[in-house]
């Protein structure tokens, strides 16, 4: 299972040890997922955690060490051409590492990205509604 997860499921998932986005990061860590990623979404990742002061939190330190060394992360590289949310185009980066990557799952809290669900086969659900979808 392939799944691109928005910033707000990965900054949630530090500032709650409990909930979806734990469980996910949880189910990642686990090799129940392989987590698609792409440097644009990683930098938006380490910019929201220096918000939260979380950027230099041994925990992400240690996730990102594990984003270098694991096998189920899927690394692509985008082009930056993709638009399909106009509300929001910050959010295109999420689809295009998404298709680039043939993940089956982009996991966010956001309306803009919501709203586009399903995109060319790829579900777009929050992090409550993905793992109702895998457990059934």
């Amino acid at each position: 299972m392939r799944a691109v997860l928005d910033s707000n499921v990965f900054v949630s998932s530090f500032l709650s040890s409990r909930g979806a986005p734990r469980r996910i990061v949880d189910l990642w860590k686990h090799g129940g997922l392989t987590w698609c990623l792409c440097a644009e979404i990683l930098e938006e990742y380490c910019e929201v955690l220096g918000r939260f002061g979380l950027a230099d939190a041994p925990e992400f330190v240690q996730m990102r060490e594990l984003f270098k060394a694991r096998r189920d992360i899927s690394w692509v590289v985008i082009d930056g051409l993709l638009r399909v949310v106009r509300e929001d185009p910050d959010d295109d980066k999420f689809i295009e590492c998404a298709v680039i990557a043939d993940a089956g799952y982009i996991i966010s809290g956001d309306r803009h990205l919501k709203a586009r669900d399903p995109y060319r086969g790829i579900r777009i659900l929050s992090p409550a509604a993905f793992l109702r979808a895998i457990e059934t």
